[in-house]
């Protein structure tokens, strides 16, 4: 079992927390509103810090899944952030969906300090932290990853080291832009079903045994053809992910049409109130327009 720490307790951290906690992991845990964490520390087994320095202290890994790039910079750095706390020899295996950029800016920044960074971002959604099945997309280097893998796989189905370090930012771009792809062609096919009047409980029962079958259309169909978005992963953080990955294809010269046309329908979901609506709200431009 493994003393670690645990950064940042949203609708993510707080059951990866949990699930550390359960499998028998000294789990203490630090999050921006202090309540947040207490609350856990009701629920959980395990202890409770006020600031990312004091949790990370004498932790052999640091988990972390925060909101974004300013967010990880806030809980890494500076004279209370975790690499202030971690000592030699320690690894921060950060679960936040960020750059690249700053995944390698942080690997290079804890080899200073004699610290291995892992990026490793999730995929799973809310439902996929809830039971412990996430997939997790890693960059970094083998002897670290292999000291961490059987600890983070308390919450996942799936941990995998993709290559150096910022591979699993870039893994987790290449994840985002299929989901935007495959919701789009989901609600423009849904909605042709409801104007044609076509049953669709069983055209998706058909068409889900076949080629066009996929978790979105699995997970997701329902909620589209009812027109009730108030849950799930928020269009908000796809937004700021498909925005991570456009900047990457910018900079890598690699096209993405479509990946740009589908951010700006979110954009326009955002402007109708959609912010916190799953990212399967796409459907609702077609059926209101």
């Amino acid at each position: 079992m493994a003393k670690v720490a645990f950064l940042g307790l949203g609708v993510m951290g707080f059951p990866m927390a949990g699930h550390l906690a359960a499998k028998g992991h000294e789990v203490t845990v630090y999050n921006r509103t202090f309540a947040k964490a207490e609350a856990w520390t009701k629920k959980h087994k395990g202890s409770v810090a006020k600031t990312p320095k004091e949790a990370a202290a004498g932790k052999e890994i640091v988990f972390c899944c925060v909101g974004n790039d300013e967010h990880l910079r806030s809980v890494v750095l500076g004279p209370d952030g975790a690499f202030a706390g971690m000592g030699r020899g320690s690894i921060f295996f950060d679960n936040t969906t960020a750059s690249a950029d700053i995944a390698r800016e942080f690997h290079a920044e804890g080899k200073k300090k004699g610290i291995d960074f892992i990026d490793a971002p999730v995929s799973g959604g809310q439902a996929g932290a809830e039971n412990g099945q996430l997939t997790v997309m890693c960059g970094g280097e083998q002897g670290p990853f292999d000291r961490a893998k059987p600890v983070a796989d308390a919450y996942a189905k799936a941990v995998t080291l993709i290559g150096g370090p910022g591979a699993g930012q870039l893994t987790k771009m290449m994840n985002q832009m299929c989901i935007a792809g495959i919701v789009q062609g989901l609600a423009e096919a849904i909605n042709l079903g409801q104007k044609a009047g076509v049953d669709m409980d069983k055209a998706i029962g058909a068409i889900s045994k076949g080629a066009a079958q996929s978790w979105q259309m699995d997970n997701r169909w329902k909620a589209m053809v009812e027109g009730k978005f108030e849950f799930g992963f928020a269009v908000d953080w796809m937004r700021k992910d498909l925005g991570i990955s456009l900047a990457e294809g910018k900079r890598d010269k690699a096209q993405m049409p479509l990946v740009a046309l589908v951010d700006q329908f979110y954009a326009r979901v955002q402007e109708r109130g959609g912010n916190r609506w799953d990212t399967c709200s796409l459907i609702q431009l077609l059926q209101k327009p």
